[in-house]
């Protein structure tokens, strides 16, 4: 399969996935690392926010809600069932100072030097080119602009990092989707190289992790999770005889996993990454 072919079944599964996240915003994380990202972000002053990969509109609707009617937000996402869940919360909020885009966030442009603060909460990892978008974000920052997304460590999410290690038994290459800026340095040099300087890099490390009980049935749940997301799908490709085995070989890891009076712990350590363009 070619390049354009792979990136084109990827965005395929990418919309397939998060279309048919009804309760997204009932994740265990999403909400409160949008809250966090919104007071590093700091929003003071900013009148023209944009918010990539918007999904339900969560980091938008409350960074329009810190800055007032006279600054606008424009939200952007791939998703056409994301966008109509975040037109009902905006439609039920009252704000008007809030635009919704479908769009791509890799192929939209933008005028240069037109925002005064870019967010991105929880899904610079599904872009097929980080660096690339990092330069375009840069490029539509006004000077003194800033930069504010996050990231998971390379080694977040014990229960994916399995899911991986049991893919890769059958032949199946599950990449890590947190392997690109999944330490401060790659945070850095990606950043670096997009046009900001290191010493207006900070970089900010904190904790969503969890304690869970690793039994049949939350093991099924995770795997369910996991193998219909970008990064887990491919275990699909496996002969139905195969992907039973790679499953029961799956539910049989996640039982055996380590555990304390608390469950067994679900490391998510994450970064928050403000960067200004000068």
């Amino acid at each position: 399969m070619s390049e354009p072919e792979q990136i084109k079944e990827y965005k395929q599964q990418l919309l397939t996935d998060f279309n048919s996240r009804t309760n997204y915003d009932k994740g265990r994380f999403y909400i409160p690392i949008a809250k966090r990202l919104i007071e590093v972000a700091n929003l003071q002053n900013a009148r023209i926010i944009l918010d990539v990969a918007t999904g339900t509109g969560i980091v938008a609707l409350a960074a329009a809600g810190k800055v007032g009617a006279q600054s606008k937000v424009i939200g952007i996402d791939i998703s056409a069932g994301m966008l109509s869940n975040a037109q009902e919360k905006l439609a039920a909020s009252g704000l008007q100072n809030v635009e919704f885009i479908e769009a791509d966030a890799e192929l939209i442009d933008f005028e240069r030097n037109r925002f005064d603060v870019i967010l991105c909460s929880l899904a610079i990892c599904y872009l097929t080119d980080i660096p690339t978008a990092l330069h375009k974000w840069h490029s539509f920052l006004k000077p003194g602009g800033k930069l504010v997304f996050n990231a998971w460590t390379e080694n977040a999410f014990t229960t994916s990092i399995l899911f991986r290690e049991v893919a890769a038994r059958y032949g199946i290459n599950v990449p890590n989707p947190n392997a690109p800026l999944g330490t401060p340095q790659k945070c850095q040099q990606l950043l670096s190289a997009a046009g900001f300087q290191n010493k207006n890099i900070i970089i900010q490390q904190e904790q969503f992790g969890w304690y869970f009980t690793p039994d049949v049935d939350i093991a099924q749940q995770i795997w369910e999770v996991n193998a219909k997301n970008v990064f887990g799908y491919q275990v699909q490709q496996l002969a139905p005889d195969k992907l039973r085995e790679c499953f029961a070989e799956y539910i049989k890891e996640v039982q055996a996993l380590p555990v304390t009076e608390k469950g067994a712990w679900c490391d998510a350590s994450i970064f928050f990454v403000t960067a200004v363009k000068i």
